[in-house]
C-alpha cells in the first residue's frame, strides 16, 4: 500500500485489511511514521514518539478477537499515560515523568488491539482550547499553519488532519473534543458521564466534567470505540448503563419518528458569535427541515453566565489540589516561574475558595442537569455552533510577558474570593469568545457531538454542536451518520494535506 491509498483510510478500513490479512499490522505502522515524519516538523502534533518499540509490538502481536487489532492510534499526553513512557501534561513540572502504569483508559484501548505510536501535544494541565504550551511548543493546524488546531486535544486533531493517524485519544473537560473537532473539521463526540474508563486512582476528572474518549475522522469509527470502550466500573464514581447491541447497526438505522429539536445561535454567556458559526447552524436547520423534522429556535433556560463563573471555581480548586499534591512529592514550594499563567491564577484563586462555596458550585450544576433533562422532555435534540468563530491564529490566545505580570499583580492585590474569581472569568474571557456553547454538557453530563459541516471563506472548517438526552449517544451517531452521507459534511475535502 502507498502513502496516499493510506491517508484515505479510516480506522475501520485499516482493521478490516489486517484481518483479512492483506496489510500487516508493522506496514500501516511504517506508512504512519512516514507521514509523521513528513507533516510533524511543521505542525508539532505529536510530542513523543515510539517507532522502535511498536514496530516491535506489531511483528509480535496477535490479531484475534480484537476490532482494531494492528490499527495505529496516538494517545493524548495527559491522562492517557502509557507504561514506561513519558506523559507530561504539557507542563514543564512533568518533563521527566515516566508512567508506570497503563491508564484505565489505555488498558480499554490496548484490549481493543490499537498500538500506540506515541502521544499528542496539549496544553499544560489541558487548561486552555488552543495548544500551545512552554514545553513542547504551539501545534499548528493542518488546514492553515498560521492558525491553531483548538484544545486541549489538539495534537490529537492535528494528528488526524493531517494523516498521521485514523483515530486518536482525546478528552473533553470543557469541550477539548468538540473545540478541535470545530476548528480541524473532524467527528467528535463527547459520551455521556461514566461512559468510559476513568478511575480508580485519578479522581473525578473535574467532579465529573471531563471524559476520555477519541477523535475521529469517520462516524463509524466513534461508533465502534464507543462499543469497545463502555464498561461500568463499580469502584468509579460514575456510572451509566452499558449500551445493548451494536452502535454502527444502530447508527444506521433510520429514525422511528420526526424529531423535534431546538436550535440556538445565541452565545451562553453574552459573547459575539460569527456570522460563520450562524451559517452552518442555518445548513443543519434547513437541511432537518427538508428530512421532516420540526425545529424550532429556542434557548434553554441555564443561566450560562452564572454556570461558567461555576465551572471556573471548580478550575480554581482542582488545580490547586492538584499543585498541593506536587508540591508534597517534590518537597517544595510551586512558584510562578514553575508554570503557566492559567496553573498560577487558578492555583492563587483556589486557595480561597471555600468548601461551602466548591459544594455550591457543583449543586448548580446538577440545578442546569435538571433544567436540560427537562427541556428534553420536549426536545429530543439541542443545536449550536460548536464553536464561535473559526480557530484562532497561533500565539492569539496566549497571553503576553506584560499580560502576565499585570495579571500576577492584580491576583497579589485581590482582597477576597470574589474578586479572584472575577479575574479568572477576565483572563480566560477572549478565549471563551471563542468557544461558549460546549461547556453545557461537561457540567450537565450529556452526550453530545460536533460535526463538520462548514468551511469559512478563508478555507477555516466550522463544526456544529448536537447535544442529547444523558444516555442518547447513539441518536447523536444517527444524526451524524445521516450527515456524513450528504454534500453538507466537509470532512477532509478540501484540507490541503491531502490534495
Amino acid at each position: 500500500m502507498d502513502l496516499k491509498t493510506y491517508l484515505t483510510l479510516d480506522a475501520t478500513d485499516m482493521a478490516e485489511f489486517i484481518q483479512k490479512k492483506e496489510i500487516a499490522p508493522s506496514e500501516f505502522i511504517e506508512l504512519s511514521f512516514q507521514q509523521l515524519e513528513k507533516v510533524n516538523p511543521k505542525l508539532n502534533a505529536v510530542t513523543h514518539a515510539r517507532m522502535e518499540k511498536v514496530m516491535e509490538e506489531a511483528k509480535r502481536m496477535t490479531i484475534e478477537h480484537r476490532p482494531f487489532a494492528g490499527v495505529p492510534i496516538l494517545l493524548k499526553n495527559i491522562s492517557q499515560s502509557l507504561k514506561g513512557e513519558a506523559i507530561t501534561s504539557g507542563s514543564s513540572l512533568f518533563k521527566s515523568m515516566i508512567s508506570e502504569h497503563d491508564s484505565n483508559f489505555v488498558a480499554k484501548v490496548r484490549e481493543a488491539g490499537f498500538l500506540f505510536l506515541g502521544h499528542t501535544n496539549t496544553p499544560e494541565f489541558g487548561l486552555k482550547n488552543i495548544t500551545e504550551p512552554v514545553l513542547h511548543g504551539p501545534t499548528r493546524n493542518p488546514w492553515n499553519p498560521e492558525y491553531s488546531p483548538g484544545g486541549s486535544s489538539g495534537g490529537a486533531a492535528a494528528a488526524i488532519a493531517s494523516g498521521i493517524v485514523p483515530m486518536a485519544g482525546a478528552s473533553d473537560g470543557g469541550g477539548s473534543i468538540r473545540i478541535p473537532a470545530s476548528f480541524s473539521s473532524l467527528f467528535g463526540l463527547k459520551p455521556t458521564r461514566g461512559r468510559t474508563p476513568v478511575g480508580p486512582g485519578v479522581g473525578r476528572q473535574w467532579q465529573g466534567a471531563s471524559i476520555d474518549f477519541v477523535l475521529s475522522r469517520s462516524v463509524r469509527d466513534s461508533a465502534a470505540m464507543l462499543d469497545a470502550l463502555q464498561v461500568v466500573q463499580q469502584e468509579a464514581a460514575f456510572q451509566t448503563p452499558l449500551l445493548t447491541g451494536n452502535s454502527i447497526d444502530a447508527m444506521n438505522e433510520p429514525f422511528k419518528k420526526r424529531l423535534k429539536i431546538a436550535f440556538t445561535t445565541k452565545s451562553p454567556v453574552d459573547t459575539p458569535v460569527s456570522e460563520e458559526a450562524k451559517l452552518a447552524v442555518e445548513k443543519i436547520v434547513r437541511w432537518l427541515e427538508k428530512e421532516g423534522h420540526i425545529v424550532e429556535e429556542q434557548e434553554n433556560d441555564v443561566d450560562g453566565v452564572q454556570l461558567m463563573k461555576d465551572y471556573f471555581l471548580m478550575n480554581s480548586g482542582e488545580i490547586s489540589s492538584v499543585v498541593e499534591q506536587l508540591e508534597r512529592s517534590i518537597g517544595r514550594s510551586i512558584t510562578a516561574e514553575d508554570v503557566e499563567i492559567e496553573t498560577w491564577m487558578l492555583n492563587e484563586a483556589g486557595k480561597s475558595v471555600s468548601a461551602a462555596k466548591y459544594s455550591a458550585s457543583l449543586a448548580s450544576w446538577d440545578t442546569a442537569a435538571a433544567q436540560m433533562a427537562n427541556f428534553h422532555k420536549t426536545y429530543d435534540f439541542y443545536i449550536t455552533p460548536a464553536t464561535a468563530f473559526t480557530a484562532p491564529k497561533i500565539g492569539e490566545l496566549t497571553h503576553s510577558n506584560a499580560d502576565q505580570e499585570r495579571l500576577r499583580a492584580q491576583m497579589k492585590e485581590a482582597r477576597n474570593s470574589e474578586k479572584q474569581q472575577e479575574l479568572i472569568w477576565d483572563m480566560f474571557l477572549p478565549s471563551l469568545t471563542y468557544t461558549p456553547f460546549t461547556q453545557l454538557a461537561n457540567l450537565t453530563g450529556q452526550p453530545a457531538i460536533s460535526v463538520p459541516v462548514h468551511l469559512s471563506n478563508e478555507g477555516l472548517p466550522l463544526g456544529v454542536q448536537v447535544m442529547a438526552p444523558k444516555g442518547g449517544e447513539r441518536r447523536l451517531l444517527q444524526l451524524a451518520a445521516q450527515l456524513e452521507q450528504t454534500d453538507l459534511w466537509v470532512g477532509i475535502k478540501g484540507n490541503p494535506i491531502f490534495a
